[in-house]
């Protein structure tokens, strides 16, 4: 029921009960005015009951009045006391909720009972809720990235960088890289790889050869001699390379993996390398490198998760909506799940009533006593204004009753 609503039906029943009031009174002056006239023995009754229904109306109206308002405005003593007594109101008011409903006999019956996991089964079980989660999860993790402080998450990732950085060991890392390298057979591919390139590009560049030759050739020596040279130079080297890239049992190549093998552990354990290799990282960490990797990194990081959650579809809002029907699912068919969650919820929300109910009786209080006690007043009669004013029904009706059943005594004893 609204405000308004409230008022109206406050303003009825203050109607209908000043309206008895007056109806008592009209026929009381009736009453007078006939018994003076012609008088009849009921007139008398009549009159001994409106006269105490008036009484009891009056009576009561003050009552009732007095605790929301000073009665025709004069200010007598104990009067208007919701607003005089605001403070102790608030105070009996907070002490009434923690003593009596804030226990740990009357809290255990009903948090015993909570059941959150069944209500989140239940909200998640439908397709738009889920849908609605998924969507409002995407807004807020959008909203969240575009705010978040770049300078500070560049300065964050700088900084734990070069901390992992400074305690690598990089000597280390680097031979058994090269080691694993080797175990992979990467080298003999890499060997077979520029041996096809080198191949190629002296065949296809013959004629530069020939050149190169004639330059470092005497002028006494004949144009078709150097063509000749250039050309057995041309087959050879061709032909040596083919072989590089085709024989996987070249010795050079045996002879190159056993100058890697011996390298991979001159990087882990002789001092001029590691020596080399701490100046370098040194060198790389002092300098403003890493700032700028750090800020590539998070741009390419911050621009590549807003791509995807502005675009319509994509493999992390993919991720996000996968991720809440597996929440789903797990509330929905894991029992052992379930009973965890609702125990946990219970503990929790057990031991955070008792821990705070002390606060929750202070709010009540703070909340209650500052208010304006013109605003406690009209709030407390708006709720219970309408059942005062049968108070003044009541008065009026079993005031006249009182009034004539001692009418009626008196007349009858004398």
């Amino acid at each position: 029921m609204t405000t308004t609503e409230k008022k109206q039906q406050l303003r009825k029943h203050k109607l209908l009960a000043t309206g008895l009031f007056l109806l008592m009174a009209l026929i009381f002056i009736a009453m007078t005015i006939t018994i003076e006239k012609a008088p009849q023995q009921w007139m008398y009754y009549v009159k001994a009951f409106t006269e105490a229904a008036m009484v009891g109306a009056l009576a009561d109206w003050f009552a009732v009045t007095a605790l929301f308002h000073y009665p025709l405005g004069l200010r007598i003593p104990h009067t208007n006391l919701i607003e005089n007594s605001k403070q102790r109101i608030g105070d009996n008011l907070g002490s009434f909720v923690v003593d009596n409903f804030l226990t740990s006999e009357n809290l255990r019956p009903y948090i015993s009972k909570l059941e959150i996991s069944k209500f989140v089964s239940d909200w998640l079980e439908k397709e738009k809720n889920k849908q609605l989660l998924s969507g409002e999860v995407i807004k807020y993790a959008h909203k969240i990235i575009l705010e978040l402080d770049d300078q500070f998450i560049i300065g964050v990732i700088d900084k734990k960088g070069k901390e992992f950085i400074d305690q690598i060991n990089a000597n280390e890392l680097l031979g058994k890289g090269l080691e694993y390298a080797m175990n992979k057979d990467m080298h003999n591919q890499l060997m077979t790889f520029v041996a096809g390139k080198l191949k190629t590009y002296i065949a296809e560049n013959e004629n530069m050869v020939k050149d190169k030759v004639k330059e470092e050739s005497s002028i006494l020596i004949p144009g078709f001699v150097d063509n000749m040279i250039a050309k057995k130079l041309t087959n050879g080297l061709t032909k040596y390379f083919a072989d590089i890239e085709s024989n996987a049992q070249h010795p050079i190549r045996a002879d190159i993996a056993r100058q890697l093998t011996a390298i991979a552990g001159d990087i882990k354990t002789k001092p001029e390398w590691k020596q080399d290799i701490d100046k370098l990282k040194h060198e790389f960490l002092d300098s403003s490198q890493t700032t700028k990797l750090a800020a590539d990194i998070w741009k390419s990081v911050k621009n590549g998760m807003v791509t995807a959650l502005e675009a319509d579809q994509s493999a992390l809002k993919s991720y996000i909506r996968k991720s809440i029907d597996d929440i789903a699912d797990t509330f929905k068919n894991d029992a052992d799940f379930n009973q965890k969650i609702n125990a946990w919820v219970r503990k929790n929300a057990y031991k955070i009533v008792l821990k705070n109910k002390g606060s929750l009786g202070a709010l009540i209080s703070q909340t209650v006593g500052n208010w304006e006690g013109k605003d406690l007043s009209e709030k407390l009669e708006l709720e219970v204004g309408k059942d005062l004013q049968f108070i003044r029904i009541n008065g009026t009706l079993v005031g006249g009753i009182v009034g004539l059943i001692i009418y009626t005594v008196t007349q009858i004893l004398l």
